[in-house]
């Protein structure tokens, strides 16, 4: 067993490594292996000679990353303990800003799999996002979409989501159609008023700039100059997915997003995402980001209900799982 001893320069070790070392025991459940004692401005590690050089390249990150933002935060930590961690540094300022919002809010690229996103649909013009709830993949694309209308790269907004119940009956909901699927379509519309003032906004939707329907109102249209996202895409059947794929048009975006683990169409219905990943997959043009529970973004609790999940999946297949993605 080897040992090395690391000096920290020009931070405060409280600030680095939080009270209690906090951070610091956060840092070492990456690297079990070894033995990681802080003393003052000293990391001393003992262990094997590849996974030191291992721990000091990512140690070195750390630092580099309070140095730049004067902060280190468990989500720092976890983005940057991945493997392309360095990549995540190395664009903090130039990708992490996708639109500004409002009050001059920056709406930005968090985790890498979400800036990987932005680049896909950047150098494609259609892309499915793939991964669990909390994840960013319809934030993401939404501000992906307000950021291509403010450009002027598309003249229109079209959101859409297949009106499938997930346990809860709709038809006994008060109003009109519309009134109706409001309620379903309300984290479209909660992403746009964090972009969009709301006077704008409501502007936009009465006049069609910004379209908010259900996927059977997209039959028969050709979708063209506009930026087009299907969410729920994994509550659509392999018709309905080949009919809003093929609704494309000559200079449109297309953003397919969708959770596998919540599929919520009848037994023995196979989910047309499903279909759609396979039957595509060796197409050029169309890129595919699958996120997982690294990439949640919200409260710290529901990145480990995913994980409980999953593992109990894993050993229970019929358990959860749609027998559409058997």
């Amino acid at each position: 067993m080897l040992e090395r001893k690391i000096e920290i320069k020009g931070i405060n070790p409280l600030e680095l490594f939080g009270v209690n070392n906090t951070k610091l025991k956060h840092i070492k459940t990456y690297f079990p292996k070894l033995k990681v004692i802080s003393r003052g401005n000293i990391v001393s590690i003992t262990g094997d000679e590849e996974v030191m050089d291992q721990f000091e390249a990512k140690f070195d990150l750390l630092v580099r990353h309070f140095h730049k933002f004067n902060t280190l935060t468990d989500r720092n930590i976890e983005n940057l303990m991945q493997e392309d961690g360095a990549k995540l540094l190395a664009t903090e300022k130039t990708l992490g800003v996708i639109v500004h919002g409002n009050h001059g809010a920056k709406i930005t690229a968090r985790t890498i799999n979400q800036r990987n996103l932005v680049e896909l649909v950047d150098k494609n013009d259609m892309v499915f996002a793939v991964g669990p709830a909390g994840t960013g993949k319809t934030y993401t694309a939404v501000a992906l979409a307000v950021r291509a209308l403010k450009a002027k790269e598309v003249k229109r907004i079209i959101l859409t989501r297949p009106a499938v119940e997930a346990g809860e009956s709709l038809g006994f909901l008060p109003g009109d159609l519309k009134e109706k699927l409001d309620p379903y379509l309300m984290p479209l519309y909660d992403a746009l008023r964090d972009m969009i003032p709301a006077e704008k906004l409501a502007y936009m939707i009465e006049f069609g700039v910004i379209e908010i329907a259900p996927l059977a109102f997209m039959r028969g249209r050709t979708l063209d100059k506009a930026f087009v996202i299907l969410d729920e895409a994994q509550n659509t059947t392999t018709m309905q997915m080949k009919m809003f794929l093929t609704r494309m048009g000559m200079t449109a975006k297309f953003v397919v997003t969708g959770d596998m683990s919540q599929v919520d169409l009848p037994r023995r219905q196979k989910s047309g995402l499903v279909f759609a990943l396979d039957a595509l997959e060796k197409v050029e043009g169309i890129g595919v980001i699958r996120m997982g529970s690294v990439d949640v973004m919200r409260h710290g609790l529901v990145k480990k209900i995913i994980t409980a999940f999953d593992s109990a999946e894993e050993q229970n297949t019929t358990g959860f799982k749609n027998e559409g993605e058997k």
